[in-house]
C-alpha cells in the first residue's frame, strides 16, 4: 500500500441472482470506517443499521458505548474499523473481506480487491466506475424478502401487491443503476 496507488474494488451482494454489484476506486490509506461510508453510497444503502467487516475471523466495526453489554462473555470485542486501513487488510489482487449490513435482513457482501493501479492525480477518489442493478430497499427482508417483493410487483392479484407497490412504487425498476448519480453523491461527501 502506497499513497501513490489506487485500489479497484468490487462489491457484490451475496445470494442475489442476478447479481447486484459495483466496481469502485478508492485510496488504500482510507480506513474501514471510510470504506463503510463508501459502500453505503455505491450500493445505495441508507446507513440505518449496524454493520461489520470480517476478515479471517477478525471482526471490525464502529465502536459502540454498548459493546461491553452486548458482547457475550468470553467473546472478543470487534476491532475498531476506524483504526485499520483498507490497504492493511487487502494487500494484493483477489484479496477479499466480507461486509454484513443490517443484522436483521443480513445483507452479506463480498468486497474483492481486483487491481492495484498507479495513482492518477486527476482521478477523484473514491469513485464508482461500474455496476449492475438497483440495491434492495432497506428493511425488505433480506434477499428472499426482496425477491418476494419483486415477484409481488409483477402480479396485481398477489395479496401483497397493494402494500408493496405503495411502499416501493409501481414503477420500481430492479435493473436501474446510475454511476453518475453515485459519483455525484460521493463528490458531495468527499469533495
Amino acid at each position: 500500500m502506497t499513497p501513490r496507488s489506487t485500489y479497484q474494488l468490487r462489491i457484490a451482494l451475496k445470494w442475489a441472482k442476478p447479481q447486484i454489484w459495483r466496481r469502485f476506486l478508492m485510496d488504500p490509506t482510507m480506513t474501514l470506517a471510510d470504506l463503510h461510508d463508501v459502500v453505503q453510497v455505491v450500493m445505495g444503502w441508507e446507513d440505518c443499521h449496524l454493520h461489520v467487516f470480517v476478515k479471517q475471523k477478525r471482526r471490525f466495526s464502529i465502536p459502540s458505548p454498548w459493546d461491553d453489554e452486548w458482547t457475550p462473555p468470553g467473546m472478543p470485542r470487534d476491532l475498531d474499523a476506524g483504526e485499520f486501513r483498507v490497504g492493511q487488510l487487502l494487500t494484493r489482487a483477489k484479496d477479499w473481506i466480507d461486509y454484513t449490513y443490517d443484522f436483521g435482513d443480513n445483507w452479506k457482501h463480498r468486497i474483492t480487491l481486483q487491481k492495484i493501479l498507479p495513482r492518477n492525480p486527476r482521478q477523484r477518489l473514491p469513485a464508482c466506475i461500474s455496476g449492475k442493478r438497483r440495491c434492495p430497499p432497506e428493511d425488505s427482508g433480506g434477499v428472499g424478502g426482496y425477491y418476494h417483493m419483486l415477484s409481488a410487483l409483477q402480479d396485481p392479484k398477489d395479496s401483497d401487491y397493494a402494500h408493496i407497490s405503495e411502499w416501493m412504487g409501481e414503477d420500481f425498476d430492479p435493473d436501474e443503476f446510475s454511476v453518475d448519480a453515485v459519483n455525484r453523491q460521493l463528490r458531495r461527501m468527499y469533495g
